[in-house]
C-alpha cells in the first residue's frame, strides 16, 4: 500500500512553536491532511518525552499510537483513518571546524523509547535538553552521529533542510560544501538529507554526489494547520491500492514498520517520492536582503559583489545560490529512474486565493471544512481527485486553480532572506519594489 509520511515537526516546548502542537491536535490535523505516518518530534526535551510516554501505546510494528481515551471527536468521517507515530528530534550543533563556526542542524529517527532515552542521556550530559525542543549542543555533527551509531544500528541521522543559510550542513553561512567534509568517514551512514522548503530534488540532482542519497521532504511545522506542507510517499506494496485513496479511508499492515521505513530512505525501495512546496516559495530561495527589500538572483547578487545595492552590507546567500556553486551539472537535469515529486499549494491559500480573502478568514475555514466532509483529505483534493468532483463541492474558478496548481502554472516571486515567496494563481505577483532604485538607476 501507499501511504504518505511526514518526519520532521515540532512540540509545543519549541521556540516559536504554537501551543496547538499537542499529540491530540497533531494526531487530528494528520487526518485532515493525509498523513499515515507522522514524527513525533523533540523527544530530546524531558516533559515532551514522558508525555510521549504516557499517551503513545508501541504496537506490533514498532509504531506509536495514541490511546484512545486522548482521540478528538470533530474529524470528518472522509477524513478518518489510522495516525501512526514515529520517534523523531532535531539537534541543532554549533562548533568550530576548519577555522569556521558551523551551526547544522539534523534530525534524528530512533526505534523506541529505550533507545531514545539512552541517547536522551548522553546528551543531557552535553547540553541543556529542558531549554527546547530543539536543543543546541556544542557538538560537531560527526559527533553526534558516532554516538547514534553506537546506541543503536536502527537509529538514523539526516542532516535537516540541508541548504537553509543559517543552520545547515550545504549553507552558506556555516555549512559545508560537500556531506564528507562534514561527517568525515563517517559519511557513508548519511543516507538521506532533507531538501527543506526552499529546494527540491530537481535542484538537488544537479550534484552528482547526492546520487546515492535519498531526498526527503518534511513539514517542519511549528503549528497544526502546517503539517504535510511537505511530506514523503512511500509504497510497500501490498496490497496495490490508488497513490492517495479518496476519502481518507487507508489501512496499515504489519509490513509497514520503523524498520521498513528506515529501509527504505536507506535503499529507496519503497520510498516513491516527495511532495514538495513550490522551491521558490521557501524563505531562502533568492538572496537577498530584507531590511531594503531587496531580492537577488545569483546572477545579480555576484553583480553587486554579494553587497545589498542600497545599504552596502552582505546580502543573505540563498539556496538557490548554494546549489549553482556546488552543481556539477545543468539546470534541468534529471536522474533517470529517480523518486519522482509533487509541488503542490496549501489548501487554503488556493481557498484564499479563489475567494480574495486572508487565508485566516473564516470563509476560508469554512470552505476548508466543506471540501474535506465531501471529498476527502487534503492531499486527496490537491492531488487525486477529479476535477469535476472539485469544482461539484466547490466552485469552477477552485477547480481551476488546482487544476492549474498541478500542471505547475503558477506565478512567484522568490522568497529571500526569511521572507516567504508570493506565490500566485490567477494574477501575476511581483518582487518588491527595490528601495532607493531610484539611486541605482
Amino acid at each position: 500500500m501507499r501511504f504518505i509520511a511526514d518526519l520532521h515537526i515540532h512540540s509545543q516546548y519549541s521556540r516559536a512553536t504554537s501551543r496547538d502542537m499537542s499529540l491530540e491536535n497533531i494526531w487530528k490535523w494528520a487526518q485532515l491532511k493525509g498523513i499515515t505516518i507522522v514524527g513525533t518530534g523533540d523527544f530530546t526535551h524531558p516533559k515532551w518525552f514522558q508525555e510521549l510516554k504516557v499517551k503513545l501505546d508501541i504496537n506490533d510494528n514498532k509504531l506509536l499510537q495514541l490511546k484512545n481515551e486522548f482521540h478528538q471527536k470533530d474529524i470528518p468521517v472522509s477524513c478518518k483513518t489510522g495516525v501512526y507515530f514515529m520517534l523523531t528530534a532535531e539537534i541543532s550543533c554549533i562548533y568550530s571546524k576548519r577555522g569556521r563556526i558551523r551551526k547544522i542542524h539534523s534530525l534524528i529517527f530512533v526505534p523506541d523509547f529505550a533507545t531514545a532515552a539512552k541517547l536522551n542521556s548522553i546528551l543531557s550530559r552535553i547540553g541543556n535538553l529542558s531549554a527546547d525542543g530543539r536543543p543546541i549542543l556544542g557538538l560537531d555533527a560527526k559527533e553526534l552521529l558516532k554516538i547514534i551509531l553506537d546506541i543503536s544500528d536502527k537509529a538514523m541521522l539526516v542532516p535537516a533542510h540541508a541548504w537553509t543559510p543559517h543552520f545547515s550542513v550545504f549553507g552558506a553561512g556555516s555549512g559545508f560544501d560537500s556531506l564528507s567534509e562534514c561527517f568525515e568517514e563517517l559519511s557513508p551512514h548519511i543516507y538521506s538529507i532533507e531538501t527543506g522548503l526552499s529546494s527540491d530534488p530537481l535542484m538537488n540532482w544537479r550534484l552528482s554526489s547526492l546520487d546515492r542519497i535519498t531526498l526527503i521532504s518534511n513539514s517542519d511545522a511549528h503549528s497544526p494547520a502546517k503539517l504535510g506542507r511537505e511530506a514523503n510517499m512511500f509504497d510497500f506494496g501490498n496490497p496495490p491500492s490508488p497513490p492517495f485513496t479518496k476519502g481518507g479511508q487507508g489501512w496499515i499492515n504489519t509490513e509497514i514498520s520503523y524498520e521498513t521505513i528506515i529501509n527504505a530512505i536507506k535503499t529507496k525501495k519503497g520510498f516513491i517520492g516527495t511532495i514538495e512546496f513550490f522551491p521558490e516559495e521557501g524563505k531562502y530561495h533568492y538572496d537577498g536582503h530584507r531590511m531594503c527589500g531587496i531580492s537577488l538572483s545569483p546572477r545579480e547578487t555576484i553583480k553587486y559583489n554579494y553587497l545589498c545595492p542600497v545599504c552596502g552590507k552582505k546580502v543573505t546567500i540563498g539556496v538557490m545560490h548554494r546549489v549553482e556553486k556546488l552543481a556539477d551539472r545543468e539546470n534541468g537535469f534529471r536522474i533517470e529512474g529517480a523518486p519522482q515529486y509533487f509541488s503542490i499549494i496549501p489548501l487554503v491559500e488556493i481557498i484564499a486565493e479563489t475567494l480574495k480573502v486572508g487565508v485566516t478568514s473564516k470563509a476560508v475555514a469554512s470552505e476548508y471544512f466543506k471540501l474535506l466532509r465531501n471529498l476527502g483529505n487534503e492531499f486527496t483534493i490537491l492531488m487525486d481527485s477529479p476535477i469535476s468532483d472539485i469544482a461539484s463541492a466547490g466552485s469552477t474558478i477552485l477547480s481551476e486553480a488546482i487544476s492549474r496548481m498541478r500542471a505547475g502554472k503558477v506565478h512567484i516571486a522568490p522568497g529571500f532572506d526569511g521572507e516567504y515567496g508570493k506565490i500566485k494563481i490567477f494574477e501575476e505577483v511581483e518582487r518588491k519594489e527595490i528601495k532607493g532604485q531610484e539611486m541605482l538607476f
